[in-house]
């Protein structure tokens, strides 16, 4: 199993969104976490209601810091935009997606980040 990190800022919305799209496409490839590089403490209602609609229960996720997940070095590290707010970690390939904060957005925006992060994670997942 390849350990993969999805960090942002929060880790509210698009980080949670990736780790829950890696669960479910990768259950037999990859271990998925996601943390932020300062926590909200909270995860989105509107990413937990955006997952629910693909059948994903994001309610049991919570808010993480980088200090809260395994200290060990990653397959993938994936920052979704966050820039210099993203600390190095080790991780033997690291990716920016440069994905919108859609927390602040309409419900249709927010799905179409909601998809957009799907489809990146498929992505990956393909080429692992």
């Amino acid at each position: 199993m390849k350990k993969i990190l999805f960090v942002c800022i929060e880790n509210s919305n698009r980080s949670q969104m990736a780790q829950a799209f890696a669960k479910m496409q990768g259950t037999d490839l990859v271990e998925a976490y996601s943390a932020g590089s300062k926590p909200s403490g909270v995860v989105n209602p509107k990413a937990i209601e955006s997952m629910k609609e693909l059948g994903y229960d994001l309610s049991t996720h919570h808010s993480k810091s980088l200090q809260d997940i395994p200290q060990e070095e990653f397959e993938h590290v994936i920052t979704m935009g966050c820039g210099d707010e993203c600390p190095w970690i080790p991780s033997k390939n690291t990716t920016d997606w440069d994905i919108p904060d859609p927390k602040d957005l309409p419900v249709e925006e927010f799905r179409e980040v909601r998809n957009l992060i799907r489809e990146r994670v498929r992505k990956l997942l393909n080429d692992i």
